[in-house]
């Protein structure tokens, strides 16, 4: 997969995560997928619990993302994308700001593997209740 062809997929990613639509997000997302983040325990590894992720996740925040820069992997298809995200609770508040990194890899147009990394103390003092 050529260079130009990640930065466009990880684009189409970012976009689809930007509309905080499930179904818009999760059809970025091959069958076979592998998906984790700093909030989870574990690894998604099915449509069903990546839906039922992402929907508990865009009921409680409002988030937006942006790419600062996607470096594509030259043995595989896939790239590091580092972006800039803001955070708020869905019900209104303090909203924060942060860097961090997704490694995203890709089986044909979809992402197979998707690692979130972010430091989530940023986000600590909105989780306290």
């Amino acid at each position: 997969m050529s260079d130009k062809r990640i930065q466009e997929l990880a684009e189409k990613f970012i976009a689809a995560w930007n509309t905080q639509e499930v179904d818009k997000v999760a059809a970025c997302y091959s069958e076979d997928l592998v998906y984790t983040d700093p909030n989870l325990k574990g690894e998604i590894t099915d449509q069903q619990a990546l839906r039922r992720y992402l929907a508990k996740l865009f009921a409680a925040w409002k988030m937006s993302w942006s790419i600062k820069d996607v470096q594509a992997f030259k043995n595989m298809d896939g790239a590091a994308a580092r972006w800039h995200a803001t955070w708020q609770p869905a019900v209104g508040g303090k909203t924060v700001e942060a860097d961090g990194m997704d490694f995203i890899a890709f089986k044909g147009d979809k992402v197979q593997r998707n690692e979130v990394y972010f430091d989530r103390m940023v986000i600590a003092d909105l989780l306290k209740k």
